[in-house]
């Protein structure tokens, strides 16, 4: 099925109930620009590793999945191979974007398409393992999310060196202890996506917000494979300066949490108070 992004500003469209009223417990987003070359062998491997879980007598059960690539701007035959690959996985979805507007904006629109309760995301090119990210949903359990951290990286020495010391800033400026943020493998409720607060540059902080949301979440390390197609959309400015500016954002964010307890409401219908349970935000913690 394809789906064409809303513009800015118009809210978009809730996610479209499957023929039935079945909907799948899973939704998986994968945002894509200029990744032909990639994608079949990557919806294969996505529905492999899936469709194993399904059904299974033991286990944390999978009831329904579904995979949703968010074109984001590509000027390949990236829709062609997204037409061509459809009728062979009834999971498959694309949401097609009008513009390229980034990989935040494009999961963004991924969160608002997705009809399941939890979404996952994997990146295009082939570098995280899908099979890993199905190694994720049998962690869950006791959670509420679960975090990929990628180990013997298959990147160029100055990446790996650039990325290990930006997460020790990352996590030396929030206070906090997450192993990998820019690990693109992760799992947590549909529900606390759409209440994420967004912004371009987000997708790199997911892991730190989580925690702002008081998210319990548990960290899994994961397999990292070698590009076999392409090469990487990120340089020094959206690798390194724009990621300090975004950094500090993020830092007075968390430090501005709105906390409220509700004692009581009153119901003009029912024509008494009732007291609901206590509703409170508070800071989250990692498991």
């Amino acid at each position: 099925m394809f789906g064409v992004a809303a513009r800015p500003g118009s809210g978009g469209a809730g996610p479209v109930p499957e023929p039935g009223g079945r909907r799948p417990l899973l939704s998986i987003i994968v945002p894509a620009k200029n990744e032909a070359a990639s994608l079949p062998r990557l919806v294969e491997e996505i529905a492999r590793a899936f469709r194993a879980l399904l059904d299974r007598p033991r286990g944390h059960r999978l009831d329904g999945f579904e995979i949703i690539v968010v074109d984001d701007g590509s000027t390949d035959a990236t829709q062609a191979v997204l037409r061509r690959l459809i009728p062979s996985y009834p999971e498959l979805r694309a949401v097609i974007l009008a513009q390229n507007v980034g990989q935040s904006a494009a999961t963004a629109a991924g969160f608002r398409a997705a009809r399941g309760d939890w979404v996952a995301m994997l990146d295009a090119d082939l570098q995280n393992d899908p099979a890993d990210l199905a190694a994720l949903w049998d962690e869950l359990p006791g959670y509420d999310a679960a975090l990929g951290w990628r180990v013997k990286r298959q990147d160029v020495w100055s990446k790996r060196v650039i990325s290990r010391w930006a997460n020790r800033i990352r996590n030396a400026v929030l206070g906090q202890a997450i192993k990998d943020t820019g690990c693109s493998v992760r799992i947590f409720p549909r529900d606390v996506a759409l209440r994420l607060p967004l912004f371009h540059g987000a997708h790199r902080f997911f892991g730190p917000l989580l925690l702002r949301e008081g998210c319990r979440i548990v960290q899994v390390p994961v397999n990292h494979r070698a590009r076999p197609h392409g090469r990487s959309h990120y340089n020094l400015w959206n690798r390194s300066l724009k990621v300090v500016i975004d950094l500090f954002g993020v830092a007075w964010l968390l430090r501005r949490p709105i906390r409220y307890e509700v004692a009581r409401e009153l119901e003009a219908a029912c024509d008494q108070e009732t007291t609901p349970p206590p509703i409170l935000q508070t800071a989250g913690r990692e498991a």
